[in-house]
């Protein structure tokens, strides 16, 4: 995992989930700080430093997770969650999940099979996971959820990145993490 970064902090006061339009687009190589800050806009974001700083870190995020999974396309997610998403722990139809808490509460993960029993991590804003899918693998190792928020006013900004398959087909999965 990363150390936290800067743009997660800068972000800590962050407009509303209804004035912040989630992305979700594929976007093809290269991946362009200018183009990402266009697209943080046009969602809502303010034109200020931490916007920038926001986009230079999805570019660096992106780059590196396209190199590591040899994709020149990948699916961007920016998601404001407000609830509790996806409240069990589980495995993502796709190969490789990128998942990026930036504020508030981080996704959880515990090791597979671990039971009820099993101990459960945090992620903290600006660490980074990756997490195998089922295109990858049969039986979890790790598996993750969403961690319980609905009722307590908590919001998060999550990064999520999809890379496209090897067929070059677009992985389609839920808004999990």
């Amino acid at each position: 995992m990363a150390t936290p970064a800067p743009a997660g902090a800068r972000l800590a006061r962050w407009r509303g989930p209804g004035e912040i339009d989630d992305i979700d687009d594929w976007i093809e190589a290269p991946f362009r700080t200018q183009d990402l800050g266009e697209r943080l806009r046009a969602a809502g974001f303010a034109a200020a430093p931490a916007t920038v700083a926001l986009a230079v870190e999805i570019a660096r995020q992106m780059r590196g997770f396209a190199a590591l999974t040899d994709s020149p396309r990948l699916r961007l997610r920016l998601d404001v969650v407000d609830t509790d998403a996806c409240r069990r722990f589980h495995m993502d139809y796709v190969s490789v999940r990128l998942i990026m808490p930036l504020v508030g509460p981080g996704t959880q993960w515990t090791l597979a099979p671990g039971g009820a029993e099993a101990p459960i991590g945090q992620m903290q804003p600006g660490q980074v996971g990756l997490f195998k899918g089922r295109l990858a693998v049969a039986e979890p190792a790790v598996l993750h959820r969403s961690p319980p928020i609905a009722g307590t006013g908590q919001r998060r900004l999550l990064l999520v990145l999809d890379p496209c398959d090897g067929a070059g087909a677009d992985q389609a999965s839920g808004r999990a993490a």
